[in-house]
């Protein structure tokens, strides 16, 4: 089981970026992935999660409206558009899957990404 996060970088307030999670060995029709972040000195937050089939979006409040998440199964891949970032977003952020999976709380999910760094910054 592997999932690779990637396309963070260094961005300025206002901007958009997307985040790509791979993943592999393992159907994705049967996880819920998610998309959490830990900035430094902060605990590991979850910023959003789509059900099994992408049935159900979970979105934290500070990202809703300027966030979406993405999945497709037949690529294995899982995105999320940011826009109008905010220097409040930068963190590293990390995608997870959980097998079966409703809710979007870090504890419950069980494979984890190396994570990608994303910096909002002027």
């Amino acid at each position: 089981v592997q999932l690779q996060a990637f396309g963070g970088g260094l961005v300025q307030p206002g901007d958009s970026l997307r985040l790509s999670c791979a993943v592999s060995g393992f159907a994705l029709d049967d996880y819920a992935i998610g998309w959490f972040r830990q900035a430094p000195g902060k605990k590991r937050e979850g910023v959003s999660c789509i059900g099994v089939g992408g049935g159900r979006e979970y979105y934290a409040d500070s990202v809703k409206g300027r966030f979406t998440i993405s999945r497709d199964n037949g690529k294995k891949t899982v995105d999320l558009q940011m826009n109008s970032l905010k220097v409040e977003d930068t963190a590293v952020y990390y995608c997870a899957a959980y097998y079966r999976g409703v809710y979007c709380v870090a504890d419950d999910y069980e494979y984890w990404g190396q994570g990608t760094l994303v910096t909002v910054s002027s």
